[in-house]
């Protein structure tokens, strides 16, 4: 499995996606203000995902 690195974009969760801002030793932070429809998903803008579960849609 890669492992992202910042600036990615990763999509998880039944299709959210986020742009990841740190790579953690088993996650990474994942900025959600990246999608068009964030607003009215009410999310907070930030979130933690497990390496295990999210893959890479874009890389830098």
């Amino acid at each position: 499995m890669k492992i992202a690195e910042i600036g990615d974009i990763i999509e998880f969760k039944e299709g959210l996606k986020g742009i990841v801002e740190k790579v953690n030793e088993n996650s990474v932070i994942v900025d959600l203000t990246y999608m068009d429809n964030y607003r009215d998903l009410e999310l907070e803008s930030r979130t933690v995902v497990n390496h295990k579960n999210y893959k890479i849609v874009t890389t830098i």
